[in-house]
């Protein structure tokens, strides 16, 4: 196999061993063990928790002692375990617990996915730019089909689709061990201090006013990242208790409805460079918070039969929302920090988005829905998405109104992607 095709299956498999289980837990949930809603708000809440401490503490692993592509080797076997126990699991304290145990192995993965790829493609004399991307777009494939074989295998709802997870986890981290090696780089001196060996040393950025702002809107936007991938299939799959919906295709096929935001995703990635020389980057931010808006609204207002083009409307808006909030932001802390703390102030931009902002989100959106919006184990799915575009639409005004930021066009030149 050539190096860019064994690059691309470890990517392929990487999104695979997600897809399988992260979309459709929550039909799993609601509807097959009938646990609440607030307790599930939690499960989400772990990949939070996991992204704040866990790339950090297995990159200066890789750094020190051990091969990065055997590290990740030995996470992806480690979580594979975890997820095999869930069927076991009879109720939803012990669920999260083991559900923590395995973001705890998957979350790290997916930068050290990162650095395994070009570590192995710089060795190899290939241009990254140029590589990577078409590399990396294969992981959302593997995102997509994993998804696709949850649902047309009936097992959108079963414990089943932890074994389909589990297994690919399996295959990936006996994989990994065959991939050229990667020795740990040493890149950490001895003498450095603790703040800069875990990247703590971007939190200065948080003394000056437009830094601080950004980490803050970064924080409250990541509260909304993953709302959809929690309650989208499910609030899809709910529509069969409502007598002229049970039979639609939306109901039986609700995670290949859900695919098209991946899809999608993948779509809006490309468009990115012209919206960014365009807007610039403040803009583009601006712009991934109103389509978070429409997201929401969309769902609000959508059903299976004279609605679904709304429906499939907020799918392929999600691409922007999501693709145009991550890219940018980086962007934005590629252009304005020192180079000394760029990677740490990357480092800072993720742990606020999809560290404390989906800590956040996944915790207290549980909360609210069982409080406010469920009656009688019914939720109240308008009301419920009417609720996150409203948060998503202050964000964006506020957003607007608080953050300066003058565009330069030069800035996107500067930073190759």
């Amino acid at each position: 196999m050539s190096l860019k095709l064994r690059l691309t299956l470890m990517s392929f498999l990487q999104f695979f061993v997600w897809g399988a289980w992260l979309i459709t837990v929550a039909n799993y949930w609601f509807g097959t063990k009938q646990w609440s809603g607030a307790e599930f708000g939690a499960i989400f809440s772990t990949l939070g928790i996991s992204s704040i401490f866990m790339p950090a503490l297995t990159g200066i692993i890789a750094d020190k002692w051990i091969n990065a592509e055997k590290l990740y080797g030995i996470l992806h076997i480690l979580g594979g375990l975890a997820l095999l126990y869930i069927p076991q699991v009879d109720n939803p304290t012990t669920f999260y617990y083991v559900i923590f145990a395995a973001m705890l192995c998957y979350m790290p993965t997916i930068s050290l996915s990162n650095s395994v790829a070009y570590n192995i493609l710089k060795n190899n004399n290939h241009d990254v730019v140029k590589v990577f991307p078409p590399i990396r777009v294969w992981g959302t494939i593997g995102f997509i089909a994993a998804m696709w074989l949850t649902n047309l295998s009936g097992n959108k709802a079963s414990a089943n689709m932890f074994y389909i997870s589990a297994f690919a986890a399996f295959i990936l981290g006996f994989y990994s061990f065959t991939l050229p090696k990667c020795p740990p780089q040493k890149l950490i001196s001895e003498n450095a201090s603790f703040a800069e060996k875990f990247g703590l040393s971007a939190f200065k950025l948080f003394g000056t006013y437009k830094m601080a702002l950004f980490f803050l809107f970064s924080m409250f936007l990541g509260g909304a990242l993953q709302l959809t991938n929690m309650y989208g299939d499910v609030y899809l799959s709910e529509f069969a208790n409502v007598p002229e919906y049970a039979d639609s295709f939306v109901v039986k096929y609700s995670t290949i409805i859900m695919s098209i935001s991946q899809i999608s995703e993948t779509l809006f990635i490309l468009a990115i460079p012209f919206f960014l020389k365009r807007f610039g980057i403040k803009q583009v931010m601006l712009i991934s918070m109103i389509a978070w808006v429409l997201r929401f609204g969309l769902f609000a207002y959508g059903n299976p039969v004279d609605g679904l083009w709304m429906i499939i409307a907020s799918c392929i808006v999600y691409g922007m929302a999501f693709d145009f909030f991550n890219i940018s932001g980086s962007l934005f802390v590629e252009t304005t920090t020192d180079s000394k703390i760029r990677s740490s102030a990357q480092g800072l931009f993720m742990m606020m988005s999809n560290g404390f902002g989906a800590f956040f989100g996944g915790l207290i959106s549980g909360i609210v829905i069982d409080t406010y919006f469920t009656h009688d184990g019914t939720r109240d799915w308008h009301n419920i998405w009417l609720a996150f575009a409203g948060y998503a639409l202050v964000i964006a005004i506020l957003f607007a109104v608080l953050f300066k930021h003058k565009h330069n066009p030069n800035d996107v030149e500067n930073v190759s992607h």
